[in-house]
């Protein structure tokens, strides 16, 4: 699915979508979004909400952007990286992605998306792990991967 938003997603504008989702969720909900990687869990938390109540990608399309800038954020803050256009050959939900500085890309706006329809068979958290592979939060990723082990042997 492409999103259409007026004015159009450029990735200049990601860091003021990110900062206008942290406000929106402080009001709505009291969610505390601080840019640190443990507030991933947050995210996945409202997206679920969200799935919960039975809404579409599109009727949400808005403020799931705004959580995947958020998203993003959260990565170029803590493994580096820049908002960049997203290459033509490559679908995504958004037309901007973060490269990392090792030139891979993050699509973390499609994260969201993808929780949205699957629930929590797409991880956030795992997914920011893998990012994070390698990079400056390397850390968090294997915390991350243990806690992700933890709780599969939990459900499983």
């Amino acid at each position: 699915m492409q999103v259409h938003l007026n004015p159009p997603l450029e990735p200049g504008r990601a860091p003021e979508l990110a900062a206008a989702i942290v406000a929106a969720a402080a009001d709505i909900s009291d969610a505390a979004l601080d840019y640190s990687p443990e507030s991933i869990a947050v995210v996945e938390d409202i997206v679920d909400g969200f799935r919960a109540e039975g809404v579409s990608g599109e009727e949400m399309a808005e403020s799931l952007v705004a959580f995947g800038c958020y998203l993003g954020e959260i990565v170029t803050r803590h493994i580096g990286g820049t908002w960049r256009p997203a290459p033509a050959a490559h679908p995504t939900t958004a037309p901007f992605v973060v490269v990392l500085p090792d030139a891979r890309e993050c699509h973390p706006i499609d994260w969201v998306f993808s929780r949205l329809e699957a629930g929590a068979a797409v991880s956030i958290r795992g997914l920011y792990a893998t990012a994070a592979a390698d990079g400056a939060d390397s850390q968090f990723a294997e915390d991350a991967e243990e806690a992700e082990e933890a709780e599969e042997g939990a459900h499983g």
